[in-house]
Parts: C-alpha cells; structure tokens; sequence
C-alpha cells in the first residue's frame, strides 16, 4: 500500500488519546513510506495527521471540496492540494488515488466515508482494505450495530469480515497489508469462503 485514505474528525474530542492516536497513526505511515490522502483540512484529527506526517518529511495529499476551501480550514502547506467542486467529486478523487481507508474517531462525515467505503467493496467495486482505529474503544458500538445486522440477517458475515478493527496503527496497517477481499457471489444471501 503506498497511499491509504484517512477519514477524521475536524475536532480533536475531549480525550486527548485521540490526539495522540493521531500522531501515532501519522509516524507509522512515515516509516512505512505511505503516502496520506485526506480531507484537507488543517482542523482537529485531520490537522495533526497531517502535520505529523509532513514535519516527519512523509507526503500528504489534501482534497478538498470548493465549499470548505476557507482560510481557516484548509490546509495550503501540504504535499499536494486538490480542490473539487462538490463533496461527491472529492469522494471519487479520494477513492481513485487510494489503495485502501482507515477511519479514526469522527463525527457524521466520518461514519458517512467509512460505510461508503465498505459498501463499495461490498458492491465488488473496489477491492481495498478498510479499517477502523479503535481508539479509546470509540468504535465498540459501531461494531456492535454491524454484528447486530448480521445477527438479524441484513448483513452478511462475509461482508462484516471486511471492516478491519485494532487498536494500535502498527497492528491496522498490519492487518490491511494482509487482507483478502472476499469472493464474488452472484447469489443474494449466499455466502462464499475462501478454501483455508
């Protein structure tokens, strides 16, 4: 993997392990030569990842929609800034330049982005890893609706095995760099494994 996608919140939280999950998150990018692409911002979790990764001499692509490109928010000092039109072009750029998404405590746009994510490769559109930090087990009822669903028979657990979860950066980027998309069924509710 040499450019990951990182959805954040453009706050910080009142934890300050969040802060600090990323910075981690950032360090371990630089020495794995990963390259970040996000949302622009210069603004709570993205403003860290993004300094961190850049003081640290590692690259950093900001895309960011027309709507949000203010003084305040943007962050011009990156690697490379791409500016679109609409907040669906930014989502496109962002999925066409990376080769897979972590998510990091967030809010709506957040949650929004990580299940846009699965859902394409749910869809077989993309075949990418998708992980969330679970800091501060920010995460646990996130995952506990998903094991719900599958319970409940609206999600299928092939599907649920997608969403890659640790709690260390190290361990993340770790389980992404192994990960295997699972099998394409043409059959609605059949699930596919792969011969282990």
């Amino acid at each position: 993997m040499k450019k990951i996608v990182v959805f954040c919140g453009s706050s910080l939280g009142f934890n300050p392990v969040y802060k600090q999950a990323a910075i981690e998150l950032g360090t371990e990018f630089v020495k794995r030569d990963i390259a970040l692409v996000y949302g622009g911002g210069k603004i709570g979790m993205m403003g860290v990842l993004a300094e961190t990764i850049m003081q640290l001499g590692g690259k950093v692509i900001g895309v960011i929609p027309k709507l949000l490109e203010k003084e305040e928010v943007v962050n011009a000092d990156v690697t490379e800034l791409i500016v679109t039109k609409t907040m669906s072009e930014r989502k496109v750029i962002m999925s066409k330049l990376c080769d897979g998404y972590i998510s990091l405590p967030g809010g709506f746009g957040t949650l929004d982005e990580l299940f846009e994510g699965l859902t394409l490769n749910q869809l077989h559109i993309e075949e990418k890893p998708s992980g969330i930090l679970n800091v501060n087990n920010y995460f646990d009822h996130t995952i506990k609706q998903l094991d719900h669903m599958v319970e409940e028979g609206f999600l299928k657990p092939s599907n649920r095995k997608m969403l890659l979860v640790a709690d260390t950066a190290k361990d993340l980027l770790d389980k992404m760099h192994l990960y295997e998309a699972p099998l394409k069924s043409h059959v609605i509710n059949k699930v596919v494994k792969h011969d282990n």
